[in-house]
C-alpha cells in the first residue's frame, strides 16, 4: 500500500502539458466475499471507464456509447464473442485461486487475485508502453518486462509460473506486439471516436473549507476534466512543501474529478494568512490562484451545508464505484514510474493465447500453471 499511497500522493507530478493516453484493463477475482462478485472486468479508456462484466451477471455493460459506436463499426459480432472471453476467463481465474491458495499454504479466508493489462501511447512524441501484471492479496505476483521480454516474479510462488511463460519465445513476441501495436491501434480508435468527451477540458471550481479553527485549511477542487490537475500551496509566491497534506484525485458521478490539498496553519498568525494562496493547474485553462482570506473560508459554523455535502458526495461516490473503486486503485497500484520513465496473465494448466481476432482484440486469461512441490 505504500506504492499505492506515494504515487496517488503525487496526483501526476507537476507536468500537466505530457499528454499520455491509455487503454487498460483491471480483473479482479475474490474467494471469500460474500458481498462482492466472484470476478469483475473494468476496461478503462484515459482513465474514463467504458466496459463493465462481473461474474453475476456474465455479461458486458458498455459505459460509453461512443466506445459502443467503435466496437459496432468494427464487427456487429463484437459482444457475443467478447462475452464468451468473459465467461472463459472468469473459468481461468477461478481455477488460479485455487492454484494460488495451496501455493500460499492458505485454506479458508478472503482471497484477491487482480490482475492489470493495457498501453498506453503519448501523442507528442509517439512511444508506447505495455503492461501485464498481477497481484494477489495486495501484493505483486508477476509482471511482464516487455523491454527484456521476461517475466518478473517478487516472491518464490511465481517463480514456477515464470520458468513456464518464459518457455514460449513466440508467445512472448506475439504479447510484445499486442500491447506495443494492437493494443495502441485500438487505443487510437477509441481516442478518436471519444474526441468529445475524451479530449474537454471543464474547468475546475476551488473552494476553501475549514471545519473547525483549529483544522487544517483545505483547498478543494472539484468538476475538472481531465484528471490530470496540479494543486498546490504557495507563501509568498513560493510552493510549499511543509505543512501542506496533499489528497488524491477522486472521480465524480458525472464523469469528472476532485482533488483537496490541506494546510497547516497551526503555527501561523491569522494576520499572515494573506501571504497564502492555492494554485490550481489544468492543462487548457490559465492558474486559478485564490488567496488565503479567512472570509472566503467555508467552515461547519458558516456553512454546514457545504460541508455536509461534500461529506456526503464522498460517501455516496464510494457506493457508486464501488465496482470500478478495485480496478482503479490497481491502476496506481501497478504502475512503476522510474524518475524519467512514465510508469503483469492470471495464475491452472499450461497453455494459454493472445486472442488477437476480431475487433478489440484482448490477450486471454493465462493460467499459472499447476501446483508443483
Amino acid at each position: 500500500m505504500k506504492a499505492l499511497i506515494g504515487l496517488l500522493l503525487l496526483v501526476f507530478g507537476h507536468d500537466v502539458s505530457s499528454v499520455i493516453h491509455s487503454k487498460l484493463f483491471f480483473y479482479t477475482a475474490s474467494s471469500g466475499l460474500s458481498t462482492f462478485p466472484e470476478f469483475v472486468i473494468v476496461q478503462m479508456v484515459d482513465e474514463v471507464q467504458i466496459g463493465y462484466y462481473d461474474s453475476n451477471t456474465q455479461r458486458i455493460i458498455t459505459k460509453q456509447d461512443w466506445a459502443e459506436q467503435a466496437n459496432r463499426d468494427t464487427d456487429p459480432d463484437y459482444l457475443e464473442r467478447d462475452t464468451e472471453n468473459r465467461k472463459g476467463n472468469q473459468q481461468v481465474f477461478k481455477a488460479n485461486m485455487g492454484i494460488l491458495k495451496q501455493r500460499f499454504n492458505q485454506t479458508g479466508g478472503a482471497h484477491i487475485i487482480q490482475r492489470m493489462y493495457g498501453c498506453e501511447w503519448d501523442d507528442e512524441d509517439g512511444t508506447t508502453e505495455g503492461y501485464n501484471q498481477y497481484g494477489y492479496d495486495g501484493e505483486d505476483f508477476i509482471s511482464l518486462d516487455l523491454k527484456t521480454l521476461t517475466w518478473v516474479a517478487p516472491v518464490h510462488q511465481a517463480l514456477t509460473t515464470k520458468h513456464k511463460w518464459e518457455q514460449n519465445r513466440a508467445l512472448m513476441e506475439q504479447k510484445k506486439y499486442f500491447y506495443t501495436k494492437e493494443c495502441v491501434d485500438w487505443l487510437k480508435k477509441y481516442l478518436a471516436y471519444g474526441r468529445s468527451t475524451l479530449q474537454r477540458t471543464e474547468r475546475p471550481r476551488v473552494s476553501l473549507l475549514q471545519r473547525s479553527p483549529s483544522s487544517p485549511v483545505v483547498c478543494h477542487a472539484t468538476g475538472f476534466y481531465p484528471n490530470r490537475v496540479v494543486v498546490f500551496w504557495r507563501r509568498d509566491g513560493q510552493e510549499l512543501h511543509e505543512q501542506v497534506d496533499p489528497g488524491e484525485v477522486l472521480p465524480n458521478h458525472d464523469g469528472t474529478f476532485q482533488v483537496s490539498v490541506d494546510l497547516d496553519l497551526t503555527a501561523v498568525p491569522q494576520e499572515d494568512w494573506g501571504r497564502y494562496e492555492c494554485v490550481v493547474q489544468l492543462k487548457g485553462i490559465e492558474d486559478i490562484s485564490t488567496t488565503l482570506d479567512p472570509a472566503d473560508i467555508m467552515t461547519n459554523r458558516e456553512d454546514s451545508h457545504t460541508l455536509a455535502f461534500i461529506r456526503t458526495g464522498v460517501a455516496v461516490l464510494a457506493v457508486v464505484v464501488a465496482a470500478v473503486v478495485v480496478g482503479v486503485f490497481l491502476h496506481y497500484y501497478y504502475r512503476k514510474r522510474n524518475d524519467s520513465d512514465k510508469r503483469h496473465k492470471p495464475v491452472g494448466s499450461d497453455t494459454s493465447s493472445e486472442n488477437t481476432e476480431g475487433q478489440n482484440p484482448s490477450p486471454e486469461a493465462q493460467p499459472l500453471t499447476t501446483v508443483q512441490s
